[in-house]
């Protein structure tokens, strides 16, 4: 039962690469709330873990596989040496990274057993962010193929190659969409949208430039905080969540322990906001 009655709540999970595993810990403050999302929209690693949750899969579930699947660097590696992309014979060299993930390969690395192939087969109503790279716009996936939506949505350019669908080949919906909490209006009573954006600071003390890879990154990273503050500034959702994660990159693969422990920290501050944004519902309705 929900601490907050018959209230009803729609998450939005934007976009952050490894720092997507904070979401985590924002859907088991949820469950611990008795809280089940009447809908969900994801860019990115929002969707990845989205998806997930609305398959049936708890958040102290997909804890339990994320911290499985993170505990051996080396199974990770090979793992994401499983998801490679075959690169096209035209190009010698990739300079922007020297591994290209398949986003659907990755998946099937990734998710845990059980997620649907369809939208219509999971528990709880999604909607998937991805840019169509031909038309040069947003584009929201909540019904049919799951998988190309998803893979599609987490395509950073550079890092994961575009995903065929079809509407087309798809990128990375955090370039126009990175916290897709506009897409849940009217949904819910309660809006709550968690961002992951925010740049981290490289130590001036470091030699060298830094690498393709690190500055396709963070480039990616800049765009995504601008975007975000743009939307923020429009109209903010009901209730916004910020885990301390900006001292990651949206690379740090290998810091996943670190990055969940950053996602705990958010509880007090999530709980506060729920309580405040549900009294104000509350006392606005008729006695």
């Amino acid at each position: 039962m929900s601490r907050y009655g018959d209230l009803t709540v729609a998450v939005a999970l934007g976009g952050g690469g490894a720092r997507g595993l904070a979401h985590i810990c924002v859907l088991q403050i949820l469950d611990e709330l008795g809280i089940r999302p009447v809908a969900i929209a994801g860019t990115s690693i929002g969707a990845i873990i989205g998806i997930a949750y609305a398959a049936g899969y708890s958040g102290d579930e997909l804890r339990r596989h994320a911290e499985s699947l993170f505990r051996s660097r080396f199974k990770l590696t090979r793992r994401l040496l499983k998801a490679r992309a075959r690169r096209p014979r035209r190009f010698l060299i990739d300079f922007a990274h020297p591994v290209l993930i398949d986003g659907a390969k990755f998946l099937d690395a990734f998710w845990p057993a059980g997620v649907p192939e369809r939208f219509e087969d999971l528990q709880i109503p999604c909607r998937v962010v991805a840019t169509d790279f031909a038309r040069r716009k947003e584009v929201v996936f909540s019904s049919g193929a799951l998988r190309s939506a998803v893979a599609g949505s987490m395509a950073m350019p550079g890092l994961v190659q575009a995903a065929p669908s079809n509407v087309g080949y798809l990128i990375d919906g955090g370039v126009v969409n990175p916290l897709p909490y506009n897409h849940l209006w009217g949904m819910a009573d309660i809006i709550v949208a968690v961002d992951l954006s925010g740049s981290a600071v490289r130590k001036q003390h470091r030699k060298g430039p830094p690498s393709p890879g690190e500055t396709l990154v963070v480039a990616s990273q800049m765009m995504v905080n601008d975007l975000t503050a743009r939307m923020l500034s429009e109209r903010k959702p009901d209730v916004l969540v910020r885990p301390p994660v900006k001292q990651f990159l949206a690379s740090s693969i290998f810091k996943s322990s670190r990055i969940l422990a950053a996602g705990d920290a958010c509880r007090d501050e999530l709980i506060a906001q729920l309580d405040f944004v549900a009294a104000q519902i509350m006392s606005q309705r008729p006695a």
